[in-house]
């Protein structure tokens, strides 16, 4: 590679690392839920590195963050000859195909069936003629928060969740209301769409629209620069819900930095294990 694309691949990797601190741990899932996710998928230690290194990360954190990852059920790792691979555990693969479909919608698609979960407001103490099963209030409070870890739920506020499609059963603690029709004021955009998360998005559009690849950058620096763009995107798709557009405030990019992700996700495509392991080191 020539020092104007070695100048470039720098740069673009600036841009993206300047938009948060990367967490070692979360960079490698990732990257692994990119690169490695099928049942069978190995990554070397030394192609890890080489991956994760350019992104200003030393070798030390990456071992501290394989080491969580290990603890905590994600990752298993394991001697190949004087080498070492790292591969997603069965639960890792699961955790990664669970949340894969939203990170990776191109265009998803809005749900039109909508309904509201109320739970009364509780304080601990239970009250009246509910008191005697079970603390009636916090019954409520406990099946909307049982609720809330469905991914089709976005909660609204401590006692009220909006969701989408049929409704489960077992929910007689809960109001249930089936709406057809949705409308949103400003104060429920922007409880919805935080501004930390609308600045996040555009952070990221900014950086995202100062990269254009060149044609014969290495295997292993378009797995650096996809890693890093999923990463910065998986962070804000699993935080927006699908919702329809009229839910959005008018400083919403989501849409905008979706398109432009999956326009330098087809511009970077993703290579091979082989692929990674067999490419030259960068100069």
């Amino acid at each position: 590679m020539n020092s104007a694309h070695s100048q470039w691949f720098e740069a673009s990797i600036a841009q993206l690392n300047d938009l948060q601190n990367l967490r070692v741990w979360s960079i490698i899932v990732s990257l692994f839920g990119d690169l490695a996710q099928r049942p069978g998928d190995q990554i070397s230690g030394t192609t890890l590195t080489r991956i994760i290194t350019p992104m200003g990360i030393k070798p030390e954190a990456i071992r501290v963050a394989l080491h969580r990852l290990r603890k905590d059920g994600w990752i298993e790792s394991e001697r190949s000859g004087r080498a070492s691979v790292h591969y997603l555990t069965g639960f890792g693969r699961s955790q990664s195909a669970a949340v894969t479909p939203r990170i990776y919608a191109r265009n998803p698609q809005v749900p039109e069936s909508w309904h509201l979960l109320v739970a009364e407001e509780g304080n601990g103490q239970g009250s009246g003629r509910s008191s005697g099963q079970g603390n009636g209030p916090d019954r409520g409070q406990n099946a909307l928060e049982e609720a809330l870890l469905l991914p089709q739920y976005i909660s609204i506020n401590r006692s009220t969740a909006l969701g989408h499609g049929t409704v489960p059963t077992g929910l007689d603690d809960l109001f249930v209301a089936v709406v057809s029709d949705l409308d949103a004021p400003r104060w429920l955009q922007a409880r919805l769409f935080p501004d930390d998360l609308v600045q996040a998005c555009q952070l990221l559009l900014a950086a995202l629209r100062t990269i254009a690849p060149p044609a014969d950058i290495s295997a292993v620096q378009i797995a650096t620069l996809r890693t890093l763009i999923v990463h910065h995107w998986r962070r804000i798709a699993l935080r927006h819900p699908d919702l329809p557009d009229r839910f959005h405030p008018t400083d919403w990019s989501g849409e905008t930095c979706r398109a432009l992700v999956f326009d330098l996700l087809d511009r970077l495509p993703k290579p091979t294990l082989e692929a990674l392991d067999q490419s030259p080191p960068t100069p």
